[in-house]
């Protein structure tokens, strides 16, 4: 498209020309794609809202299994905002549900590096070492290479269970949190028991960590 421009702007291609054609272009999909993302997370609050409080081990599978599912995307954010709102309402059981559902895949991750190391290169151990601090401070996103490496294992059959059951276990046992993030610095100040907590969100990893190193192929030669 611009192989006829004078050899004086030549420099401005990668520097000015090419990056504002990028964020033009990256401009036009988003305002193409923002009002079908927005109904979409419209109706999945609604329909997250609709579970309600007699529901609460119900709504705790669901925004525990929300929250592994993508990661850190669309499915994991609104699982994420729709806990932070009801924090604003004075509902504090969907918060906790989600930072459980949070911190158990890059937990599992690390658990089944731990347990099956055999199975896993020198590299991917290293990861699974870094894994426990992001689990413990509630980034789920520790748990993408894994997932980008393993996606069907990982994420439809081992984190989404894991996450799901420590959500659910978490609002069986009636936890509220009120902290929007802080992973185990924010557990011992939940309305509810702090050690059914913990063991909500132990239960979850360890069963996330068993399944995937069970089911996982080696790596290692």
């Amino acid at each position: 498209m611009f192989k006829r421009l004078p050899q004086s702007l030549e420099g401005l291609k990668p520097v000015l020309i090419y990056p504002v054609l990028g964020i033009f272009a990256t401009g036009i999909v988003m305002y193409a794609i923002d009002q079908p993302i927005s109904l979409m997370m419209s109706g999945l609050t609604h329909w997250l809202n609709g579970l309600g409080t007699a529901n609460l081990t119900l709504l705790g599978l669901v925004l525990g299994g929300m929250m592994a599912l993508d990661m850190g995307g669309p499915l994991n954010k609104a699982a994420y905002t729709f806990g932070l709102a009801m924090i604003s309402q004075g509902n504090f059981f969907p918060q906790a549900a989600t930072m459980a559902g949070g911190m158990v895949p890059p937990l599992g991750m690390a658990i089944a590096t731990t347990l099956f190391a055999r199975k896993f290169s020198q590299q991917q151990r290293d990861a699974g070492k870094t894994a426990y601090a992001l689990g413990a401070a509630f980034i789920t996103e520790g748990a993408i290479p894994f997932a980008a490496a393993d996606p069907i294992r990982v994420i439809v059959s081992s984190v989404v269970i894991g996450s799901a059951m420590a959500g659910g276990l978490a609002l069986f046992f009636k936890i509220g949190l009120r902290a929007p993030h802080g992973g185990i610095f924010v557990i011992p100040f939940v309305s509810g028991s702090a050690w059914l907590y913990v063991l909500s969100i132990i239960v979850g990893a360890l069963v996330t960590g068993l399944i995937y190193g069970f089911w996982k192929k080696s790596d290692m030669n």
